[in-house]
């Protein structure tokens, strides 16, 4: 079957060919989800959550977009949303030592960061971010993209263009941050080093 017949049998609820179509997009959107998640099984969560999700709603797929573009966003928006999920109920490992005599409990180390580079790490994102905010928004589309660590094909393709144009919309905004991001100076009047677009936004 050609790909708008399994199109139209999937959004007739036939999970056979829901199936047939994401069969062969899954080892890349797999490899999608891991950039963002950082490992594998997080990644397949994700990328069955994505599924699911996008079988319960793929009769709302207009055609606007390909198939696979379309289900590519679903995994993204997943894989992000896994790593968020984790990133807020973070567990702290408690160690095997054993209570001493007049101990009260287990001695948890703290596992918060220095005050200081926690404030500098904070205001860096927030400078960063505002930064982003002010750029066009076809050169935001591909900073965000990049910062998420997808590819340039990847990139290029959740923003309808082509490698190439990606490429120059990103090297305009990598330029755009710089400059922005080095006219802020600190109380010594020295340059912030906020340049680097791998910064992980929450």
């Amino acid at each position: 079957m050609c790909e708008q017949a399994l199109l139209a049998a999937a959004k007739q609820g036939q999970t056979e060919a829901f199936g047939t179509l994401c069969q062969p997009l899954a080892p890349k959107l797999i490899q999608t989800a891991r950039r963002i998640t950082r490992n594998r099984e997080d990644a397949e969560d994700a990328l069955q959550n994505a599924f699911l999700s996008a079988f319960i709603h793929i009769k709302n797929f207009d055609g606007r977009s390909s198939f696979s573009t379309w289900l590519t966003r679903i995994a993204i928006n997943s894989a992000l949303m896994t790593l968020r999920k984790k990133r807020s109920s973070r567990e702290i490992p408690i160690g095997s030592g054993e209570l001493g005599a007049n101990a009260v409990g287990w001695d948890v180390p703290d596992p918060s960061a220095n005050p200081e580079k926690l404030y500098a790490q904070r205001e860096k994102e927030r400078l960063l971010r505002k930064a982003i905010r002010k750029l066009r928004p076809t050169i935001r589309q591909a900073v965000e993209f990049q910062l998420r660590e997808l590819s340039m094909e990847e990139t290029a393709g959740m923003t309808g263009v082509s490698v190439a144009a990606a490429k120059g919309r990103l090297f305009h905004g990598r330029r755009a941050l710089r400059v922005a991001l080095t006219l802020k100076t600190n109380h010594r009047g020295q340059k912030r080093s906020y340049v680097r677009l791998l910064v992980a936004l929450p």
